[in-house]
């Protein structure tokens, strides 16, 4: 390249270095937890506000919430790579999950296959609730915090009705195979289900080329929008067999009619996914994802991807160089934005069972850092709002609290 030419590619570093101006709460933290909950952006909030503000002071049509609940519904499907009519809403993963896993045609003797120690709960007890239609659930364990990917396709047989792994894992944050799941359980005419919640609008999400035939996602976290909402993407070949375990007037095909119309006792089902959805939306959460995912579009989460990574690299091998233990150890294709400090399985959700690390989080903390604990490692997970400068900072404080643990053996400040 020659010197001082600027390519598409720097510049959209250049922009995405710039993105944290757009979120306030960097003005005051270093936010190292998106997986958990993201950041709002004043775009955002100002989408909420003015959500608000009609809903309080000028009454609001209702077509119009249904507009915006359409437009939403839109902006979710093209980051994903899907149809409209292949999504319907939800109050969170759960749900979506449940959607899936209460609707499928199950028959005794079928099976499901899931790696429970690297899901969250929530993609565990929808499948053990199965056990009682006669469906077994076939338990893969963890492969050193990897998703066991040649075992889980090992499992799979002629009743296998289901495979779900999350696209990148609950703890320790690697990612999954997804490609070569999707393609294996396409050949096999397996139920693909993916828990997108620490993935998507973080990391390019393309549920055509990766062969998913489900995916739940909630707005919270990488979509960076509020809690109560979320998402169901559900091929129509898939979506179009399924008869929703629960239906509403909005699962229901009545043309143009009001939303309160009741038609006959015969009915015809809402095309693809949209049969799913279930009584009134949330209308705020839609507005503030609507903004939400906008602006993810706007950057093309290809872009956030490798800038989100690229920096997640970097504290990675920041953190091995001070000589702390990285889960999955230096940086691969596993790693996507999470980096995990710890021994994996030594603590809870609120302290690990090695007091350093539990001191190491309290520090930084009183330094306006923000991280999780999880299984006890602590986990570090970043977004487009973060900057090199964020890493350098973290790597930073953590090489000052090492310096002064090793010196007397206590925590310093």
């Amino acid at each position: 390249m020659a010197q001082g030419k600027v390519t598409e590619s720097t510049e959209t570093d250049l922009r995405l270095a710039e993105a944290y101006r757009h979120y306030p709460a960097t003005e005051r933290l270093t936010y190292l937890d998106v997986a958990a909950r993201g950041l709002l952006s004043d775009e955002v909030r100002a989408a909420i506000d003015a959500h608000l503000e009609a809903r309080t002071f000028h009454g609001v049509k209702k077509e119009e919430y249904f507009e915006l609940v359409e437009r939403t519904r839109i902006r979710f499907a093209n980051l994903i790579n899907a149809h409209p009519d292949e999504v319907a809403l939800a109050k969170n993963v759960s749900e979506g999950l449940n959607m899936v896993a209460a609707s499928l045609p199950w028959q005794p003797g079928d099976n499901v296959i899931v790696c429970p120690e690297l899901e969250h709960p929530n993609n565990v007890y929808c499948w053990l609730n199965l056990k009682r239609r006669g469906v077994e659930v076939r338990t893969v364990p963890s492969r050193d915090g990897h998703m066991p990917v040649d075992e889980m396709v090992g499992r799979i047989d002629d009743r296998t009705r289901l495979l779900t792994v999350s696209t990148v894992t609950f703890a320790p944050g690697f990612r999954t195979e997804i490609e070569r799941l999707g393609h294996t359980c396409r050949e096999r005419g397996v139920f693909f289900l993916v828990d997108a919640a620490q993935s998507c609008g973080v990391l390019h999400t393309d549920v055509v080329t990766s062969n998913i035939d489900g995916l739940a996602v909630s707005t919270q976290k990488g979509l960076l929008a509020l809690y109560g909402m979320g998402f169901l993407y559900c091929r129509h070949t898939w979506s179009e067999q399924i008869h929703p375990a629960y239906l509403s007037r909005f699962g229901v095909d009545l043309g143009d009619s009001h939303e309160a119309a009741m038609g006959s006792t015969v009915y015809t089902l809402m095309r693809g996914t949209r049969r799913f959805d279930l009584g009134n939306y949330n209308f705020l959460g839609c507005a503030a994802a609507e903004a939400a995912m906008g602006q993810l579009l706007a950057y093309d989460t290809r872009n956030i991807e490798r800038y989100v990574v690229g920096l997640a690299h970097r504290l990675a091998r920041g953190f091995i160089e001070l000589g702390l233990p990285v889960c999955g150890g230096r940086p691969g294709p596993h790693l996507a934005h999470i980096v995990s400090v710890g021994e994996l399985g030594s603590g809870t959700h609120y302290g690990t069972e090695d007091e350093r690390f539990n001191k190491l989080f309290t520090f930084l903390n009183e330094h306006a850092v923000r991280l999780s604990i999880r299984r006890g490692i602590l986990r570090f997970s970043l977004h487009l709002y973060n900057t090199l400068k964020d890493v350098e900072r973290v790597l930073d404080l953590t090489e000052q609290w090492l310096t002064g643990y090793r010196l007397d053996g206590r925590t310093k400040g």
